[in-house]
């Protein structure tokens, strides 16, 4: 009997939207977001991304430039030695190293101004290595707007932070989701503390499958998150925020 780690699941991302997809450890999570950014083919049904479907004769190298990820795999492929506005600027041809091509001085100073905007521009010319795991999560997420992506995906950005990191992150998440002239973006994460205020829609897995998807106040229930965790919970949203307890 074949084991299927995504089955039946059936989600559009439209511009726009932002999504969350919650879920347990095993839940699909991660195939999920190796689907979305093109580094998985699915066994069995369609996959569409950014208008193209797979199989259709597309580079999906090409594709892939224009998806901007936020995830902990990525902190690990950087030289821990470049500055952080290096992170930023390499962005804007998809690149590692600055050397891989060439910069002028407006791209410098729209690195600069992003990592100004999330209230991080002392960390310009702080060297990657010698940052907080919060502080690398900012620099990320500057990043993913160098290059004006037409989809964001944050995989677990808040994962391993402290409280006020997590917060501080979390509310330039909010920032981000409020600007109507970005993308589409989708958020995974495992706890409904770390969805921004500003977020749309919601996908909750359990073992594969759908538990719930569409708008995020029908998706995200009581009885929706207690079946995705199969643990009961109670769910409460304040001022653009949820949260979960054991009852």
């Amino acid at each position: 009997m074949q084991t299927f780690a995504l089955s039946d699941v059936d989600f559009t991302v439209a511009r726009g939207e932002r999504w969350v997809v919650l879920g347990a450890n095993g839940s699909g999570k991660t195939t999920l977001v190796q689907l979305v950014t093109g580094y998985l083919h699915p066994s069995r049904g369609d996959l569409v991304l950014l208008g193209a479907r797979l199989g259709s004769g597309v580079d999906w190298r090409k594709l892939r430039e224009r998806v901007s990820v936020v995830s902990a795999a990525f902190a690990k492929m950087v030289r821990p030695d470049l500055p952080a506005v290096d992170i930023v600027m390499t962005a804007k041809n998809a690149a590692l190293e600055p050397w891989w091509h060439t910069y002028d001085g407006a791209d410098r100073d729209r690195a600069r101004g992003l990592l100004e905007a999330g209230g991080f521009g002392h960390l310009a010319e702080r060297r990657f290595g010698t940052l907080s795991e919060g502080e690398r999560q900012q620099v990320q997420l500057a990043r993913t707007m160098m290059r004006l992506p037409e989809l964001i995906v944050l995989d677990e950005p808040a994962a391993g932070l402290d409280l006020g990191a997590r917060e501080r992150l979390i509310a330039r998440m909010s920032q981000i989701a409020d600007d109507p002239s970005l993308p589409g973006a989708v958020l995974v994460t495992h706890h409904l503390e770390e969805i921004p205020s500003g977020f749309t829609h919601a996908l909750l897995l359990r073992s594969g499958r759908t538990v719930a998807c569409g708008p995020i106040s029908d998706a995200i229930t009581s009885d929706t998150v207690s079946a995705a965790f199969e643990l009961p919970v109670s769910v409460a949203h304040e001022h653009g925020r949820f949260t979960a307890r054991f009852r």
